[in-house]
């Protein structure tokens, strides 16, 4: 069974690759590449699977999930200008929704607590299934 909770960000980036020309991050990344930077309403969806708990029924505690995913991407992304607050992307890697993708996911890899251990209000953690990262209503990545 898959559960997947969906939460809400505001982040500003500019697409700027230090490895590119001024003239070829232009052509590469176009509007993108103001050197203002600019922002995104993003919608992230996490989904993790596994078995119901035979005592609760429930696969997850929600409240585990919005713990993790608050304190290990809410906190770091929302309101954040990419280029500038996270260490990440302060260097060669580009802020990208697909890099953006990979930052989160590994975040929440590095913070889960083992699969069928128990962690606070969950009796058997389930296994993080994917990330799903809208950055517009036409561009969705998953990892």
């Amino acid at each position: 069974m898959t559960l997947t909770r969906r939460y809400r960000f505001c982040s500003a980036h500019r697409l700027h690759s230090p490895a590119l020309s001024e003239e070829a991050n232009q052509q590469t990344y176009g509007r993108c590449n103001n050197p203002f930077g600019h922002g995104h309403n993003y919608v992230l969806e996490v989904s993790v699977d596994g078995q119901p708990d035979a005592v609760t029924g429930r696969l997850m505690a929600i409240e585990d999930l919005d713990g993790l995913v608050t304190a290990n991407v809410l906190r770091v992304y929302d309101g954040k200008n990419m280029n500038v607050d996270i260490d990440r992307f302060q260097g060669e890697f580009v802020p990208t929704t697909e890099n953006v993708a990979v930052d989160v996911r590994e975040r929440l890899e590095r913070s889960w607590p083992e699969p069928g251990s128990p962690w606070r209000h969950t009796r058997m953690m389930p296994r993080l299934a994917g990330v799903r990262l809208f950055e517009t209503r036409k561009n969705i990545f998953d990892i």
